[in-house]
Order: structure tokens, then sequence, then C-alpha cells
């Protein structure tokens, strides 16, 4: 009979056994959860602010990044120039063409899941203690057998398993068309990037022409502007004048200063808008060399085929064209989800547990699973696939309406524009005639000095109203390009070197104008 000091013997396959060796087995795996939950406590992250050093060295890669792998000017800049660059190195297009090129590696993805999956998968599992159970009689709720295990303590696992589910690969299927549609769909707003920066280009240029033929005559006449007021002034103070005529003749000299000094704000801005474009670093010293004298640009197509023409180039109408085709595919895919899915399964199989008759073996199957619910909700679906498709219809149609309005007014703007243009040149023309006869009229005193500032400043703010007009002509011409779908360069020139999109934009031009002006030439 045991000691009572030592208390009762728990019987081997007893409850109070097992839950002994439980409590032991738990207690080192407490321990090893305490122990990792003070190693994550000490990993938390915090934030960490870039220091000043840091934030110097990412301003510095980030300016040299912008300008990097694009040659420096090699002399005077031409129109075309000005547009190749901005067609091959303006940021703006680069990101389009960077979030293109995303779109199709994208597909790529897109059509990589549409293949079966072929599964590899291997393991290793060790345990402290065999694997062992024992069995409970139902009707004794004793004991029946000894503790026993029929798995090896080390135990090495591998599968190769390649299946394939119908249904997934169905829905893969119209989301691989339609992200296709999206690489599309990209494409159309980079060619709408490059028709607007087209004629930004245009506008630019021009400006910047005008100012690069203004800006050495606007120091001069402030000069004979401040001589003039400083006379004035002298002869005020000896009273030469009666107070009243020197006041207004100082206020009209001041007047002009005033509107000298903010054409020569005005000038200063127009050469960096045209960096900015080409993607230059501001400060660069660009030098111009525009066509001699100005070319009218006019665009004499009939209407009714202007229109037909935005209708079928516009980036537009064929992005939306895209979008219902998108739309149209995502139906098909809400349909294909409502299907039962089926699955094939293929695989060869290891597994090192010594106790087992066969390590390694083969195995193929079938599953289908399908969704009742879904039936319930058929009528829903569908209602709401045949609804987006309905949406994507009624914006192509209000959209086309947009574009048809645009070509109209596109045209009126045009015609407006050359109109302007015509009206400044004939103003520049004549103001150049009185700076000629006020020159030669000028007598040696205070009054004559301020009717030749007065008609020089007439004539250099008329000339730059010339310049200003001809850049709103060359935008207007522009903006009916544009709105007509006209591409400036073809598909594949706009990522060739410098000389190839110039190329390219000179022949474009050309096409330009023999669509613009002859029946009978069609658009590729």
């Amino acid at each position: 009979m045991p000691s009572p000091a030592y208390g009762p013997t728990l019987a081997p396959g007893s409850e109070a056994t097992r839950e002994t060796r439980a409590r032991r087995a738990l207690r080192p795996s407490l321990i090893a959860i305490s122990v990792a939950a003070l190693w994550l406590s000490g990993c938390a992250v915090h934030p960490t602010p870039f220091t000043d050093a840091e934030r110097v060295q990412n301003a510095h890669a980030e300016r040299t990044a912008m300008f990097a792998d694009q040659p420096p000017l090699a002399g005077p800049v031409t129109l075309e120039e000005a547009m190749a660059r901005a067609i091959r190195y303006n940021l703006d297009h680069r990101l389009k063409m960077m979030e293109e090129a995303l779109a199709q590696k994208q597909l790529d993805v897109a059509n990589f899941d549409m293949l079966p999956r072929l599964t590899a998968a291997a393991g290793y599992t060790h345990r402290d203690h065999p694997l062992a159970s024992e069995s409970i009689s139902l009707q004794t709720h004793q004991v029946s057998l000894e503790p026993s295990y029929s798995t090896d303590q080390n135990d090495r696992t591998a599968d190769l398993t390649f299946s394939w589910n119908v249904l997934d690969f169905g829905v893969s299927y119209f989301e691989a068309k339609e992200q296709a549609d999206r690489v599309l769909v990209v494409e159309q707003r980079r060619r709408k990037v490059v028709q607007l920066m087209m004629q930004q280009v245009r506008e630019a240029y021009w400006e910047a022409v005008g100012a690069q033929r203004l800006e050495n005559r606007i120091a001069p006449l402030l000069a004979q502007a401040r001589q003039a007021l400083e006379d004035s002034r002298r002869s005020q103070s000896e009273g030469l004048r009666s107070p009243l005529d020197t006041l207004g003749y100082q206020h009209a000299l001041l007047d002009i200063m005033r509107q000298l000094e903010a054409v020569r704000d005005q000038l200063d801005e127009a050469k960096p808008r045209l960096a900015s474009l080409m993607n230059i670093a501001p400060g660069t010293d660009i030098t111009l060399a525009p066509p001699e004298g100005f070319s009218v640009p006019s665009f004499d197509m009939p209407m009714d085929r202007m229109e037909e023409t935005a209708l079928e180039r516009r980036p537009e109408l064929v992005e939306a064209s895209y979008n219902e085709r998108i739309s149209i595919n995502e139906t098909h895919k809400a349909i294909a989800r409502l299907l039962p899915g089926i699955e094939f399964q293929l695989g060869t199989h290891y597994d090192s547990n010594s106790f087992l008759a066969y390590h390694a073996w083969r195995a193929a199957g079938i599953n289908v699973s399908w969704n009742l619910l879904n039936l319930l909700n058929a009528k829903n679906i569908r209602g709401m696939a045949n609804a987006q498709r309905d949406v994507a219809h009624a914006q192509q149609l209000a959209l086309s309406m947009a574009v048809l309005t645009q070509v109209h007014v596109a045209r009126a703007e045009l015609s407006a524009k050359q109109r302007q243009f015509d009206l400044y040149k004939q103003i520049n023309d004549v103001d150049g005639q009185i700076l000629q006869h006020t020159h030669n009229a000028t007598v040696a005193n205070a009054q004559g000095k301020l009717e030749e500032i007065r008609a020089a400043t007439s004539a250099m703010m008329s000339e730059l109203r010339l310049y200003q007009s001809y850049g709103e002509l060359e935008s207007a011409y522009g903006q009916m390009l544009a709105t007509l779908g006209l591409d400036p360069v073809s598909v594949d020139a706009g990522k060739g070197d410098l000389t190839s999109i110039e190329q390219s934009i000179d022949k474009e031009q050309t096409r330009w104008a023999q669509f613009g002006h002859a029946d009978g030439v069609k658009t590729q």
C-alpha cells in the first residue's frame, strides 16, 4: 500500500495523467510564446524622417534625373526642334509613355493568370514526442488500447500538383481582354497629351520669338523715358513751365515706363515657358530661329468631313469605344461567375513516414463547386452589367456631341484669330509709319521727346501684340488639328531620336496642309 505522504498513485491511462502531461507540455510553449512576444515588441517600427543631408541628396538626384540622357542645345532652335524636344523629353509625355508600358506589363500578367496552376510544396516536421494516441471504449469509457503512434518524429513531405479551374480560366480570359483594351486606352490618353502639348509649343514658341526680337528695345526706351523725366523735373524746379502741364507730362512718362516694365516682365516669362515644355533646365539661354515672315495657317476642309474625321480619330472617342468594350466584357465576366466551377487536379506526392507502405504516389481528381445563392442574384448581376454597358454607350454619345460642338467652335476660333492677326498686322504697319514720321519731326524739347517716346512705345507694343496674335493663331490652328484628332507625329516616331522626330513632324505638317485643303486626301 503506497505511503500517504506521496499521495495517490495515478493510473497510466487515467484522465488525471493525461492532464498532467498536457500541463507539462504546455509550459515550454508558454515560455516560447512569451519570449517571442518580448522580441517582437522590441522590433516595433517608429517614424524615421529624412535628415537634411538625405533631402539635399534626393533633391540633387532628382534634378539630375530630370535632365539626364538628353543632348544640349547645339544652336538656334527651330519650331520643329522645339516640338521634337517636347515629344521626346517632356516629363508629362514621358510619364504617359511609362503608364503605357506599365499597362502592357499588366496585360502580360493577366495573360499569365489564364495558365493552369502548377504548385510545388515541400516541408519538414519535427516533434519532440511521437504523435501517440490512445483509444477509449464507447461502452465502458476505459482505455481499450495502449498508446501507440504511426508517424515518425521527423517527417519530410513533397508535392507537385497540376490544377486547372475552368471557371477561373473564363474569368481570367475576360479580365485579360479588359486589360488589353486598357492598354489601348492609355495609348489614346498619350495621344491626347501629345496633341495638346504641340498646341502649347506653337503658342509659346512665337511668344518667345516676340520676346527675343523686342527684349533689346525695352532698355533704351526706358533709359530715354527716365532721362526725359529727369529733364522735366529739372525744368519744374526752375519754373520754366506751368505746374499742371509739367505734372501731366510726367504722368504720361511714368505711365509709359509702367507699360514698358509690364512688357519686360511679360517677355521674361516667355522663354521659361517654352523651356519647360522642351524640358530644358530653367535659366538656359535659348536662341530661336523662326522662319522668315508670318505664314498664316488656314483650314478649308468642308464641315461635314471635319465632323466625320473628328468622330473617327479623336482620342477621347476612341477611348470611349474601348471603355464600352470593357463594359461588355464585364457583362460576360459577371455571367461567367454564375456558372459552376470545375477544377481538374493531377499531382505526385512523397512522404518519408516509415510507417507508410508507399512513400510516393500519384493522384488525380475532379471537383465541382457551385454557389447556388448566385442563382437568386443572377437577375441583379445581369441588370448591373447591362446598366454599366448602357452608361458607357450614353457617355460615348454625349462625348460625340461635345466633339461635334468643339469642331464648330475650333473652326470659328481659327477664323477669328486669322481676322485678328490681319488687323494687328495693319496696326503694326501704321504704328511703324507713325514712329518714322514722329522721329523725323522731333524737335529738341521735352514735349518732342515725349511724343517720340510715346510713338516708339506704341510701335513696340503693337509689334508685341502682333507676335502674341500670331502665337494665338498658331495655337488655334493646333487646336483645330487636335479637335480633329490629327497626330503631330506617326505612332512610332515619338520613340526615336530628335532628327527622326523632326522629320516626322515636317512630314505630318505637310500632310495636314494637304488634308485641310484637298478633299481627296485621306488620313492614314
